[in-house]
């Protein structure tokens, strides 16, 4: 296939839409099924993009959940504990393939953000994963290869228009890349900056202690950054993406959303949030929904109506010392910004989300600030060197 034309650009408006290879060879990707949208492939070839260089870098299958350009999730196969697995709402006669834990694990970073995503997977898709997609929302998928048992569950998607499409895991883009804005073409050399471990050698803090763990899931979090639109701060523990801020104006504003979505996180794997008793029928949507409403303190009251209603019984909610006691627990998350950290204010509210492994170029005035205020809280800080913009 060399040309496929789509229905329309990002909005109905935007006709003529179609993809096609500048240099007029073969596109390196089929479809499978379903009719994909101008975002769809947008989604996948970042996606893709993604997962191949976590599983290069890591050497185990990954996968990402993508929404609007950006991963609202992003793991490797590290197996799911029983927590997880509830937390997920993973039934428990579904065995999972390592393929299966990482997808699992990439949605289950933000399950609400993933409601309808596009996914990416770097290895070959089989019947364990096709199950579990069978149950959740989304739009389609990419991967290098799919079992036929799980092809034909995928295709029975969306009254059989889920989208899917296979990649050549071979292919590999011409260095240059280019767009066009408002008529004027502009063009660069592409993202080939390298992230694996040697990436996080130069460890500008008093505390120099980085085990294993903490440098895979700095891997996780800097890898995801580099196709997440900037500015962008990542936390990732246990293997996988845990809280992901994407495209504000402030690097602030991208630690306090990525902070906030790492602590429902955490949280949701409470007690007292694994113990709810929903009414019976409510799909997971909902459910998600209603932790997240549960796990907020600006519920309204109209709000809280609505919320009791799903419930046999109400559950009682958090109080903040019971959440702060809980995220505790979570001993050394990691913590990557694209860019440098341009104030320690960012340090201070990652640190309150029990981040001790912190990842950043450097480069700013006030990197000494910086610094010292990881010093102050024990926290290891590694000048990686390398700017992840994405846009």
């Amino acid at each position: 296939m060399r040309e496929f034309t789509v229905k329309y650009g990002c909005n109905p408006h935007q006709k003529p839409s179609r993809i096609y290879m500048k240099n007029g060879s073969e596109l390196p990707l089929e479809i499978l099924n379903g009719n994909p949208s101008y975002i769809n492939f947008a989604d996948a070839l970042n996606a893709w993009q993604l997962v191949k260089e976590l599983k290069s870098a890591l050497n185990l299958p990954a996968a990402t959940s993508f929404k609007h350009v950006s991963p609202a999730g992003a793991a490797v196969a590290v197996p799911l504990n029983d927590t997880l697995r509830k937390a997920y709402h993973i039934s428990e006669d579904l065995e999972l393939s390592p393929v299966a834990c990482a997808y699992a694990r990439a949605r289950g970073a933000d399950r609400v953000s993933s409601f309808g995503d596009f996914i990416a997977v770097s290895d070959k898709v089989d019947i364990s994963l096709a199950r579990l997609l069978e149950k959740e929302v989304s739009d389609g998928i990419i991967a290098p290869e799919y079992d036929d048992d799980a092809l034909a569950i995928l295709k029975a998607k969306k009254k059989g228009n889920y989208v899917i499409m296979k990649i050549d895991a071979d292919y590999v883009p011409e260095d240059i890349e280019s767009r066009d804005i408002f008529g004027i073409t502009i063009e660069q050399l592409r993202n080939n900056a390298v992230i694996n471990a040697k990436t996080f050698e130069n460890i500008v803090t008093q505390n120099k202690e980085l085990p294993a763990e903490a440098i895979r899931d700095l891997i996780v979090a800097t890898i995801t950054l580099k196709y997440t639109q900037s500015n962008s701060i990542c936390f990732a523990y246990d293997g996988q993406v845990i809280g992901c801020g994407a495209g504000q104006q402030s690097r602030i504003h991208c630690t306090r959303l990525a902070a906030d979505k790492a602590d429902i996180w955490m949280l949701r794997q409470h007690p007292k949030v694994l113990s709810m008793r929903f009414k019976e029928g409510l799909s997971k949507p909902v459910m998600d929904n209603a932790i997240d409403l549960y796990l907020r303190d600006d519920i309204t009251d109209v709000e809280i109506k609505e919320w009791e209603t799903l419930f046999e019984v109400v559950p009682e909610k958090l109080t903040r010392k019971e959440k702060e006691e809980w995220i505790s627990t979570f001993n050394g998350v990691a913590y990557s910004s694209d860019a440098f950290i341009p104030f320690k204010d960012n340090i201070d509210r990652a640190y309150k989300s029990n981040a001790r492994y912190v990842a950043q170029p450097g480069g700013s005035v006030r990197d000494d600030d910086v610094i010292k205020a990881c010093d102050n809280y024990g926290m290891v800080m590694c000048f990686t060197g390398i700017r992840l913009f994405h846009h």
